[in-house]
């Protein structure tokens, strides 16, 4: 399709593109900023950040507002600022020495073109759902090979679980390895799949937010499990029993392929 002509008449447009025009024309009201090579770390951490805070306030919170505790996970937990501190320093340090880097070579051989016309919706939640899907079945045969070898546990992944108890700034406390490899999936997918920029940025927050909402510690009434059902997602608690017992959940959002290869358990199954 050609976006030579923004002033092409919108009849070829479908209702579903027409919904998310109006978003897509604010966002490219910002392009200069987007094609950039800072957006990708600025989003990335802005986004992280801002998916994180919120966990951090409610643990301040638990020292004096007890009733909070009743949605931990581990109540008696929470995080010190000798915890938390390293967390958010180590991020910033990888984003800024490591990630920005790779962006810019990125930008500097293929520089972003951004179209005319939004998605259409049902196409943007298609390919959301199968890049989480192509996400979780990636990082569930790479955290699998990384506790089941011990070299590559100790030289790469040991790193994210010097933190027993989970908490949300703990969510990228990871090897510059790991940071990498899950950074890769989340780019491939998207482009395997040919998505629209608008696409990639949802798919990428939604990634982020399971991602911090599964280290949060937290499982509320409406945590994202409680929400899908059949137990088809797992979720925090599903998370917390893997940073518990280490050889169980391999899998970060879905239960299939721990179901599958009988990796699975679930809180009600007391731990060998």
């Amino acid at each position: 399709m050609s976006y030579q002509n923004s002033s092409d008449p919108q009849v070829l447009c479908s209702s579903e593109q027409l919904f998310l025009q109006p978003l897509w024309d604010h966002l490219r009201s910002w392009e200069a900023l987007i094609q950039s090579p800072f957006f990708p770390v600025i989003f990335s951490i802005t986004t992280y950040v801002a998916f994180c805070l919120p966990f951090v306030v409610l643990d301040i919170l638990c020292s004096w507002v007890p009733a909070l505790r009743r949605y931990k996970i581990h109540p008696d937990f929470s995080p010190s600022a000798r915890q938390l501190l390293p967390c958010l320093g180590q991020t910033l340090y990888q984003h800024v020495m490591f990630v920005f880097p790779v962006t810019l070579l990125h930008w500097a051989s293929r520089p972003a073109l951004l179209p005319h016309e939004a998605p259409e919706l049902l196409l943007l939640l298609n390919h959301i759902l199968f890049c989480l899907l192509l996400f979780d079945t990636e990082f569930f045969v790479w955290h699998l090979l990384h506790h089941k070898v011990p070299w590559l546990y100790r030289t790469f992944h040991k790193v994210h679980h010097q933190n027993p108890s989970s908490f949300a700034l703990a969510t990228q406390y990871m090897s510059v390895w790991e940071l990498f490899s899950l950074g890769f999936f989340d780019m491939m997918n998207v482009t395997l799949l040919g998505c629209h920029p608008l696409t990639s940025l949802t798919f990428h927050v939604v990634n982020i937010w399971l991602s911090v909402e599964d280290h949060s510690g937290y499982n509320f009434p409406w945590s994202t499990h409680r929400l899908v059902p059949f137990g088809w997602y797992g979720g925090v608690v599903h998370h917390d029993l893997h940073h518990s017992h280490f050889n169980c959940n391999f899998a970060p959002y879905f239960t299939h392929w721990d179901k599958i290869l009988g990796t699975l358990r679930t809180a009600s199954v007391p731990a060998r």
